[in-house]
Formats: structure tokens, C-alpha cells, sequence
């Protein structure tokens, strides 16, 4: 089994394990207080995984360039942005609908990636990317009823379009990502893969903390008492974003991000075997789809 695809399904459950712990800390922190304990929290833990891997590989540090400091900048921002609209399709009202186009990502990142990183998917991959878009966007839209012309019409509401740009934005970021390491010189993967996450990180923390200063002073030091439990989330942000990076240093982006979709899957399986839950035949049924776009995508490889 090639190595990016356990190190994807890895940062998929890390990815769901920080979701779950960052919505405890809603009763405490306002949205932009919590992605901001995300990063502020994060960028130690990064940087101890980055010292261990020099420790370990021997490879010295890389060296910082003007390309890899533009790139760690979009990334950053396409992610704090990308959070900020999916946050607003929700205040529309149509939860759901902006969820799903969200989830768009997927396919997204894989017309970006073939039109600037030349990456170009095999046949049955992209058969298993619609499949698993499908899947998507039928868990994300269970018990709506959503029938093809409804949805069609759903997709010009401001909750629709505010995800698709939620889910191009991510794309970009996963395009950018993947641009930091390869903007980067030296011989172990790892090392460049860690280095970017810590740079772009400290940008985010930096970025974020004085927007709160601006416009949320009272969360910035909600952020700091709240330490006991934020640094969960630092740490699970952390470990996860390291395992995306290195997975988009090792294959395609889009193949990355169509098997990470399996972060819907753990999230189902959790609020069943955890939370006690009864899960839906549409719940089902999106889990098959899932599952299937993934396996067929791991398939080709």
C-alpha cells in the first residue's frame, strides 16, 4: 500500500478528533476565538514534531525563500478566509446547502491542481471523485429531499455560493500547501513538510490574534485562561495539518483530498458507536457512496 494513503486517512481522523474537541470550546470562545486557539496552540506542537524529524533524519533546516513565504501566506489566508465563509453560509440559515457545497473541495481542488501543478487523475479516480462528491452531498443533505431541479435552484442561494467559495478557497489552500514544499530544498520530505506548517502557522496565529485584538478583544485572553482545553485542539490541528502536508508532498492533491472525505465517515461512526446514535438509511447510503468513491481512487494506485 503506498504510504500517502494511510498518512491521508491518518489526518483524516485527526482532522475529525480536533472538529469534535473545537466545538466544546464554543460555549467558551466566539468562532474566530477558536480557530485562533487552533493555530495558537498548534505552532509548539508543530514545532516539536519538526525538531524530532531533524533529530531523527539528520537533514538540516531548509532554507526560507521569497517564493515559500508567498506561498505560506496564500495558504494561511485561504484557510482563515475558506473557515470565515463556510461560517457565513451557516447564517443564512440553510446549514445543509452550504455544507454540501463546501464538500465541493474535493472536485475543485482536482481542476486547480491539474491547471497548476500539471497533476492529472486517471479515469477511475475521477469516477471515484464524483462518486465520493455523491456520498458527500448525500449525507450532507439527508432528509432535505432534494430532488436534481431543487437542487439546481438551492445552488444560487447565497448559502450555496458562500460554499462554494468556502470549498474553492480550501482547494487553493491544499494547492498552496503542497507549493510550500515544493518550494523548499532538501533531502528529507518530512523535515520541508513540518518547516512549511510551522511557518505558515506562526502567519496564521499572528494573522488571527490581531483581527481579535481589532474586533474581539475580550477573546483573546478567553484564549490563553481557556489553555487547559485549547491545547487540545492546538495539538490535534497540528498533527493532523503535518499528515495533510506530507500526504500532498507524496501524490496528487486531489487524490489526497477525495480519500481524506473519509473524516464524514468518522464522524458518522462516532456519533453511532460514541453518542449512541441512530443513523439514517441516507446516512447509510452516503457512507457506501463515500466508501466506494475512496476505494475506487485507492484502486488506481
Amino acid at each position: 500500500m503506498p504510504l500517502w494513503i494511510p498518512v491521508t486517512v491518518a489526518a483524516a481522523l485527526f482532522q475529525c478528533w480536533r472538529t469534535a474537541m473545537q466545538q466544546k470550546l464554543r460555549h467558551l470562545l466566539s468562532v474566530n476565538g477558536a480557530g485562533f486557539v487552533r493555530y495558537l496552540y498548534g505552532v509548539p506542537t508543530a514545532l516539536v514534531l519538526l525538531i524530532v524529524a531533524l533529530q531523527v533524519s539528520g537533514a538540516p533546516l531548509p532554507e526560507v525563500n521569497a517564493r515559500f513565504l508567498v506561498f505560506c501566506v496564500c495558504g494561511g489566508l485561504s484557510q482563515i478566509l475558506a473557515t470565515n465563509l463556510l461560517i457565513a453560509s451557516f447564517g443564512y440559515r440553510n446549514f445543509a446547502v452550504g455544507t454540501a457545497y463546501g464538500k465541493t473541495d474535493t472536485i475543485q481542488s482536482a481542476f486547480i491542481a491539474m491547471i497548476f501543478l500539471h497533476e492529472y487523475l486517471r479515469p477511475l479516480a475521477w469516477i471515484g471523485v464524483v462518486v465520493g462528491i455523491s456520498g458527500v452531498m448525500t449525507l450532507s443533505l439527508a432528509g432535505r429531499g432534494l430532488k436534481p431541479r431543487d437542487l439546481l435552484a438551492a445552488s444560487v442561494q447565497p448559502a450555496a455560493l458562500c460554499g462554494l467559495g468556502a470549498g474553492f478557497l480550501l482547494a487553493c489552500a491544499a494547492v498552496f500547501v503542497k507549493q510550500i514544499y515544493l518550494s523548499l530544498s532538501g533531502p528529507d520530505l518530512f523535515v520541508r513538510a513540518l518547516f512549511g506548517l510551522v511557518v505558515m502557522n506562526s502567519m496564521q496565529t499572528v494573522a488571527q490574534g490581531l483581527w481579535l485584538i481589532w474586533r474581539e478583544p475580550g477573546q483573546v485572553s478567553k484564549a490563553f485562561s481557556s489553555w487547559r482545553s485549547s491545547m487540545w485542539v492546538g495539538t490535534l490541528s497540528a498533527c493532523g495539518s503535518g499528515l495533510w502536508a506530507t500526504a500532498f508532498a507524496l501524490t496528487d492533491v486531489a487524490l489526497v483530498r477525495s480519500v481524506g472525505q473519509l473524516e464524514l465517515v468518522f464522524t458518522l461512526l462516532f456519533s453511532r458507536f460514541y453518542l449512541k446514535e441512530t443513523l439514517k438509511r441516507t446516512d447509510i447510503a452516503g457512507l457506501v457512496l463515500v466508501v466506494g468513491g475512496v476505494l475506487l481512487i485507492i484502486s488506481t494506485h
